[in-house]
């Protein structure tokens, strides 16, 4: 298994981790859950640690790829800019939920406010997984760029 494939391998689940996270944090406060909400922060853990992985494996990736015909460093680096805000916000969001753990744990009157502050920084980081899968996704699938490469032009560059 070379990196590339390790890195598609892994990849996806900082962004569906959060997805997930989140509903499950949205749940927890409804319900005014701890167990709930503490199923999320361990979620966004989780999805933190498999950030750091895919960060590792990214470098590499995209050596295999950048030459592949009509890729290129561009795009890549796009994908990659939008990955290293993610990771941030998903390290930023493990933190917040350790210590929404460890104040849970012991009954702190703050436990809330840190509660709706990793629920916004799970939002944002949702926004930046939507961003940063879909600038992936268009390294190898040309068709949802926002300008399509038809497939006749992609015929020709393998020639």
């Amino acid at each position: 298994m070379n990196e590339a494939h390790l890195h598609l391998v892994v990849n996806h689940f900082p962004i569906i981790g959060t997805i997930l996270g989140l509903g499950i944090l949205v749940v927890g406060l409804l319900l005014k859950n701890n167990s709930v909400k503490n199923t999320a922060f361990f979620l966004f853990i989780v999805a933190a640690i498999f950030a750091a992985v895919s960060m590792g494996t990214g470098e590499g990736a995209e050596e295999l790829v950048e030459d592949m015909p009509s890729i290129g460093h561009d795009i890549i680096h796009e994908h990659e800019e939008m990955a290293e805000k993610l990771a941030i916000a998903l390290y930023v969001l493990a933190a917040t939920s350790l210590l929404a753990l460890y104040l849970n744990y012991k009954k702190s009157v703050k436990s809330t406010l840190i509660t709706y502050v990793a629920l916004v920084i799970a939002a944002v980081a949702v926004y930046l997984g939507q961003q940063t899968g879909t600038t992936g996704g268009e390294i190898r699938h040309t068709e949802i760029r926002s300008v399509a490469i038809p497939s006749d032009v992609q015929m020709d560059d393998k020639d």
